[in-house]
């Protein structure tokens, strides 16, 4: 109760806090030069104290315009919340009291809606309420995992190095997810592109031919024909087909978000895909040994550690064993035991996981393990663009020179009969 009271007077006071907002200013500085510049402030004489404790004399200082079209305040990103954390842990190392880390952070901030985040943490900090406690309802931002890793901060006494370790956490997540997206955009492109010209060659190249060989009065070959149906079937039904695809996306992202089952399903299937699955093995191992090792590090207990590296695995597969590896660690089993039973983990990192456990560097060994998984990845993506450029090449003109084949053929007939 008195906690909610308190959550409701940091955010009143936080609406009733002068708004920080973007200046533009004109003046010269100690030489008599002419300068000029934008500061953040909440009001022109605060900017003009400002200038003048840097050696400037204002001339001019006036609120930045905002911009005629405006589309919307840009919103917070993972990577801006890694950033963020990573600051965190390097003011608070070099001494900065968390209250004035939080609140120059936010002052600094170029987006508005990271201001007013870290304007709503810092007023429930300064109402006393833990900043593990003032971070959870925000959930989009700082998941359990997060959370929870701050909460441990707080009681061992060592906030700025588990903020350390979160940013380091967060850092190779994000950089692991870029590569993950990156192998996954490469295969879409291909398709996307083989499609693409291909329905403008069928819509646009082929209805010419056809007029051309309406005057031959011959029958055409069968793969000419065919070609040619599917033109007219495109040329009449284009529609049906682009509304088709759209309800396919629609249905596909709707039914994604709304069934874990068909989640887990979609999950099962792209580890079977050719290049791709294998990226996505060794992806799921990284976020594993990475989780497991920075919650274990910051103090979280081991079984605590297991649940939160089977959400951050990011596959039904990986989840479903992880979540099996804690129960049987609950039992009484050892982790590098439990592993081996589910069949999925590789023999190197179940010996890493046995040597940690015995020799009680289990963090360290799978940070290692950890760091191997994401260069493999690093590489398994670099070599899977350069194969995809051939590919793409090869089913591109695969396609066209089809097409080009086909439109040819009953010429090529004619020179035959002559």
């Amino acid at each position: 109760m008195a906690t909610a009271t308190a959550i409701k007077k940091s955010k009143k006071a936080a609406k009733n806090q002068p708004k920080v907002v973007t200046y533009e200013w004109k003046g010269t500085n100690r030489d008599g030069k002419k300068t000029s510049g934008e500061l953040r402030g909440t009001t022109v004489a605060e900017i003009k104290s400002q200038l003048k404790s840097q050696g400037v004399n204002p001339k001019l200082v006036r609120k930045k315009a905002s911009p005629l079209f405006k589309l919307g305040d840009p919103k917070i990103s993972a990577m801006d919340i890694a950033m963020i954390t990573r600051q965190i842990a390097t003011m608070l190392a070099a001494g900065v009291p968390l209250v004035t880390t939080i609140e120059m952070l936010g002052r600094g901030h170029e987006k508005v809606k990271m201001r007013e985040l870290l304007a709503t943490i810092l007023n429930e900090v300064q109402a006393g309420i833990p900043l593990s406690d003032a971070l959870r309802p925000h959930r989009q931002y700082f998941d359990d995992l997060y959370v929870d890793l701050v909460a441990a901060g707080e009681h061992s006494g060592s906030l700025d190095a588990v903020f350390d370790r979160i940013a380091t956490y967060r850092e190779k997540a994000e950089a692991l997810k870029s590569k993950i997206k990156k192998a996954m955009f490469y295969p879409a492109a291909v398709v996307m592109v083989a499609v693409g010209v291909t329905t403008l060659l069928l819509l646009f190249v082929v209805p010419q031919f056809e007029e051309i060989f309406a005057g031959f009065g011959a029958e055409l070959p069968a793969f000419t024909q065919l070609v040619i149906k599917i033109s007219e079937w495109l040329q009449a039904s284009w529609y049906i087909f682009l509304a088709a695809i759209i309800v396919g996306v629609f249905l596909f992202v709707r039914t994604h978000r709304n069934s874990q089952k068909f989640r887990d399903q979609i999950d099962t299937l792209v580890l079977k895909i050719p290049a791709v699955g294998p990226i996505l093995h060794k992806a799921a191992m990284a976020r594993f040994a990475r989780t497991l090792a920075t919650t274990f590090a910051a103090g979280v207990p081991l079984i605590e550690g297991l649940e939160s590296a089977a959400g951050a695995s990011g596959n039904y597969i990986y989840r479903s064993a992880l979540l099996k590896v804690r129960e049987e660690v609950m039992a009484g089993m050892q982790m590098n035991v439990a592993m081996r039973t589910t069949g999925i983990f590789p023999d190197m990192l179940i010996q890493m996981v046995m040597i940690g456990e015995e020799s009680g560097g289990l963090d360290e060994m799978l940070n290692k393990v950890a760091n191997i998984y994401e260069m493999q990845v690093d590489d398994a993506v670099d070599g899977l663009s350069s194969l995809i450029e051939p590919i793409m090449m090869v089913v591109i003109g695969t396609l066209v020179g089809g097409l080009i084949v086909a439109m040819y053929l009953p010429i090529f007939q004619m020179g035959k009969i002559v």
